[in-house]
């Protein structure tokens, strides 16, 4: 409706169109309403605006002079006021103009003698245009995130779901994008500040965290360091879960460090394992600000301390100096393996392109097929010779180091099959599906839990198989049968390859005499005939293949299987069945350094807690749902047991949270570090030539030119 000007102070200037909304009579503001409360007044005065079409927002306000009381309000249209042109200056967003000096709006002041508030003055006219119904939910006083709505997007958000896909899921939630209620943009922002509230106490909300958890289950261990700023260098945590598994598989450790998993670019160190089924499990976990031997001493040591039974067996890294050094020293009885193929991967960027091509082949089958010492080392020599790379510093300096990665020297040490730390390099891949640079330490806390329940899933899961199902054999032999009872599935089903490829082989005895009998079994594999010796020790009643298959692996060789087969040896020798490859390997008790018990009660976890809760609360919603009733009753409810909980949680004093917080000094948030391995990805020679397109010379093999410009080709013309 547009009406004419008139001359007063309530009125835009002479002459102006003044935009008088069109809603019905009962929802509009007039002198006299009262209300309880300011927050009602804006909320009937916004529901206005939305029907009418423009947007409002809180102005001046009159206050009582001792008790600072709200005595008089003022709501405007959100055009009041005109803009004000300053000098030039460089501004990060080009905004555009809004405001154009509309007079609508209306002042409230408090009734005498009662807490109600009234119209005072109404002002309907505006000197704009309505903005029309399809676009008036983009303005602002109308655009409200609620409080479930928070909720459910930081739900979203711990689940890796991006922003545009949470606006999507609650626009199919809200029947349209036009009543979600607000936008992208408030997401953002919403996700912006809650990210700001956690600044500057990140280490503390960890801290609560583990405290919190180490309530729950006095088994969780945590350890955290401060420089003499007191700001956190380093942090090393393990639930009862994985303390209570490195009782049964901690003979292997795995260790890796890998970037990019939060924004203060702290090294994260995960200590892995691997379970009865041959699943990847995490037995630890740390941040380093640095990579030194100290830093690395300090994890180790507060592995030992957390982790029951011992020092593993075997620890499989890559060829970092300083970790080498820290292992060195924390434990000295365990053997430090080097990943093989970071080495092997390696010889195309090292050597010569002509002799890479030519003699990689030999030098993968001397490494990867020989098992004899003395034979690796002669073969070896014959190929740096023939190459011509006998004086090749690298190849030099590998082999100088050979006995901690050729499978030759190290085979006769237990490794669960692993001669590569490949297995870090894949659980690295999958946390990184739950976790990014931009998280601060407690989100990739939470998110990094979510990991490894899906983790312990898996487990679970290959648990439920195991108990529930049998495994068919392929073989009609009472050992086949023996060790599908005992065995894993996974496990067994190793076993039952090596014991079908048993069947095939040739058996010569060697040598027998009072001590010991040498037998010559050969067997054909991918099209090569492979010769090896199987001793059978007589004092000890032992069979020992020179492949040391079941020394490396802990499951007997086909070899080794079919000398038992020719002594009609029907049942596995339980010597020969390792108790971690069994479905019984957690059957047992597993005690601390202090002869406590380790238990795994997850269920009292904060997130098993937080999950069981959501459960409940979204079945007592749906059901709410179905009726108006439903809803007030829930409402009511609800907000009663909100305040409740808060008159509950003001009760406890900072000193009770986890149970020790009084006596805990909180560190500060980590500065940024910057670390070998903080940069981008390091390729390799071969792939940075492909990537500038240089080519090597096809008669020398140089880079510094061609063939066309080759001098060999030059002396030859």
């Amino acid at each position: 409706m547009v009406g004419d000007s008139e001359e007063n102070d309530d009125c835009v200037i002479a002459d102006e169109m003044i935009y008088i909304p069109e809603v019905r009579n009962e929802k509009r503001p007039k002198v006299g309403m009262k209300f309880d409360s300011l927050d009602f007044i804006y909320d009937f005065y916004n529901r206005y605006a939305l029907l009418a079409g423009f947007s409002i927002r809180r102005h001046s306000s009159g206050r009582e002079k001792y008790s600072k009381e709200i005595l008089r309000k003022e709501f405007v249209c959100c055009k009041q006021g005109v803009f004000k042109k300053e000098e030039p200056r460089a501004v990060k967003r080009h905004r555009g103009i809004s405001r154009c000096g509309c007079k609508a709006r209306v002042v409230v002041v408090k009734v005498s003698g009662c807490k109600q508030y009234a119209f005072s003055l109404v002002v309907e006219g505006h000197n704009h245009t309505m903005t029309p119904p399809e676009r008036v939910h983009f303005m602002r006083s109308h655009r409200h995130i609620s409080e479930p709505t928070k909720l459910l997007t930081k739900q979203l958000g711990s689940a890796d779901i991006p922003t545009h896909k949470k606006m999507s899921i609650l626009e199919v939630q809200s029947g349209g994008m036009e009543k979600i209620g607000f936008t992208k943009k408030d997401i953002y922002n919403f996700e912006y500040y809650e990210s700001s509230l956690m600044k500057n106490h990140d280490v503390e909300l960890v801290t609560e965290y583990f405290l919190a958890e180490q309530k729950n289950n006095r088994s969780f261990y945590f350890k955290i360091e401060g420089d003499s700023n007191d700001r956190l260098t380093r942090c090393f945590w393990a639930n009862a879960t994985s303390r209570r598994a490195y009782g049964f598989y901690g003979d292997v450790v795995v260790l890796d460090t890998t970037f990019n998993t939060n924004r203060y670019g702290l090294p994260f160190a995960p200590m892995l394992g691997v379970n009865n089924h041959g699943q990847t499990i995490v037995l630890a976990c740390a941040f380093l600000s640095k990579e030194t031997t100290e830093s690395f001493i300090w994890m180790f040591e507060e592995f030992k301390k957390a982790m029951p039974g011992g020092e593993p067996k075997m620890i499989i890294t890559d060829q970092d100096a300083a970790m080498a050094r820290a292992i060195f020293e924390v434990f000295p009885t365990t053997f430090h393996r080097l990943c093989i193929w970071h080495i092997t991967t390696k010889f195309s960027d090292k050597l010569p392109r002509t002799a890479y091509e030519e003699y990689w082949k030999e030098f993968k089958e001397t490494i990867w097929e020989i098992d004899n010492i003395d034979e690796f080392e002669e073969k070896w020599h014959a190929i740096i010779t023939k190459s011509g790379l006998t004086d090749h510093p690298w190849l030099s300096s590998v082999f100088d180091f050979r006995k901690s990665w050729v499978p030759a020297y190290v085979k006769h040490i237990f490794a669960a099959g692993m001669s590569s730390s490949q297995r870090a390099e894949g659980s690295h891949a999958f946390f990184k599906q739950y976790i990014s640079r931009r998280n601060s330490l407690m989100d990739f806390i939470t998110r990094f839990q979510r990991a490894l329940s899906h983790q312990r899933q898996k487990e679970l899961l290959a648990d439920h198989i195991d108990a529930f199902e049998k495994p068919q054999c392929a073989l009609l032999l009472t050992m086949d049968k023996q060790m599908a009872e005992i065995y894993t599935k996974v496990m067994f089903q190793k076993f039952e390859q090596e014991l079908m490829q048993s069947l095939p082989c040739f058996m010569e005895l060697k040598m027998d005499d009072a001590s010991k009998a040498i037998y010559k079994v050969s067997e054909r594999k991918r099209g090569k005939k492979r010769v090896t010796e199987v001793v059978y020790d007589k004092y000890s009643d032992q069979w020992s293949c020179s492949c040391k298959g079941f020394e490396f692996i802990g499951i007997l060789c086909c070899l080794a299987l079919a000398l038992l087969k020719r002594e009609q040896i029907e049942y596995l020798p339980n010597k020969y069945i390792l108790n971690r490859w069994k479905k019984t390997a957690k059957s047992g008790l597993v005690s601390d350094s202090n002869g406590n018990e380790i238990k795994d009660c997850e269920n009292n976890s904060l997130l098993i807690k937080r999950s069981r809760m959501s459960r409940l609360a979204s079945d007592v919603i749906e059901h709410a749902l179905m009726s108006e009733e439903g809803c007030e009753l829930l409402s009511n409810n609800l907000n009663d047991t909100r305040v409740m909980l808060k008159l509950l949680n003001d009760g406890v004093g900072p000193s009770e949270v986890g149970g020790s917080s009084s006596q805990t000094r909180y560190l500060k948030d980590p500065k940024r570090v910057t670390h070998k391995g903080s940069s981008k990805r390091v390729k390799g020679a071969k792939e940075m030539r492909m990537e500038r397109g240089i080519r090597h010379c096809q008669q020398c093999g140089q880079t510094s030119h061609d063939i066309r410009r080759c001098p060999r080709m030059a002396n030859t013309s």
